[in-house]
């Protein structure tokens, strides 16, 4: 079945078709929303909040685009005039990051049990600090970094998905890179070898700061591949920082469509 005819059927109230639909985008909505709004359950709230959206507008798609890019399109516009949410709440730029990396001391020791639980909270250390790295940016930028770089949507459809045209797309992420880049190149050694911040050292500074719960952990899920950061660090020097943030792991979204679908009846 195409997927005009899942749409049509969906509209005609066919909940199994409606479920096959929202199923194609839910995780990529969820993860969206997990980059821009760091934490994982404002980003459920969030991906609920967007599919809500989808289903109550699907009588409005009239096919100008794949069913993605619109879906896309009302989670960006979504995401972007949605109230701040907890971690968007503090005030935090990158100069004030920066500040924080060079002033607090790092700890060079993790006092765990395992490798792997070691591996865990160096991953959670690492995702955690490039997700506080996007949250300096503003919402339009960090968006279009999110999308462009991370995701790794063209041009056009990056257009399509912002509602703007190309050249004005094309500026922004520029722009957005660039701010990453140059930070990283700053500051982080996965990045820039030269820089003596390293992962692993953070860990007990942001365990001390609770920035990081040994018992909870937001995002690690395995820890590092040392081939795949070792190639990365090959990679010529633009290439770098959005080669690391498509390291993080991808997750699925937490029975947010079961959610929605008993709160829409």
């Amino acid at each position: 079945m195409n997927e005009q005819e899942t749409i049509r059927q969906a509209l005609d109230g066919d909940k199994d078709a409606l479920t096959q639909l929202i199923n194609t985008v839910k995780d990529d909505l969820y993860n969206l929303a997990v980059r821009m709004l760091w934490h994982p359950l404002d980003a459920e709230d969030a991906t609920q909040e967007i599919l809500i959206k989808l289903i109550t507008k699907l009588s409005t798609f009239r096919g100008q685009s794949s069913f993605k890019t619109w879906a896309w399109r009302i989670a960006i516009n979504h995401l972007l005039n949605t109230r701040k949410r907890r971690a968007e709440q503090q005030t935090l730029s990158l100069e004030m990051l920066s500040q924080e990396l060079t002033a607090i001391p790092s700890d060079g020791t993790i006092s765990v049990e395992t490798y792997t639980e070691q591996k865990l909270l160096v991953e959670e250390a690492k995702v955690g600090c490039m997700q506080a790295m996007l949250l300096c940016l503003k919402r339009d930028e960090r968006a279009t970094y999110i999308v462009g770089e991370i995701f790794g949507l063209s041009h056009s459809e990056g257009a399509q998905v912002f509602d703007i045209d190309p050249a004005t797309y094309r500026k922004r992420l520029s722009r957005a890179r660039k701010r990453i880049r140059e930070f990283m190149r700053g500051h982080c050694g996965l990045h820039n070898p030269a820089n003596p911040c390293r992962c692993a050292k953070r860990v007990q500074t942001n365990i001390r700061r609770k920035r990081i719960d040994p018992h909870h952990l937001l995002f690690a899920k395995d820890g590092d591949n040392p081939d795949l950061l070792a190639r990365i660090a090959q990679m010529d020097e633009i290439s770098r920082a959005g080669a690391l943030y498509r390291t993080h792991p991808t997750y699925n979204a937490p029975h947010v469509l079961q959610t929605v679908l008993d709160q829409i009846g």
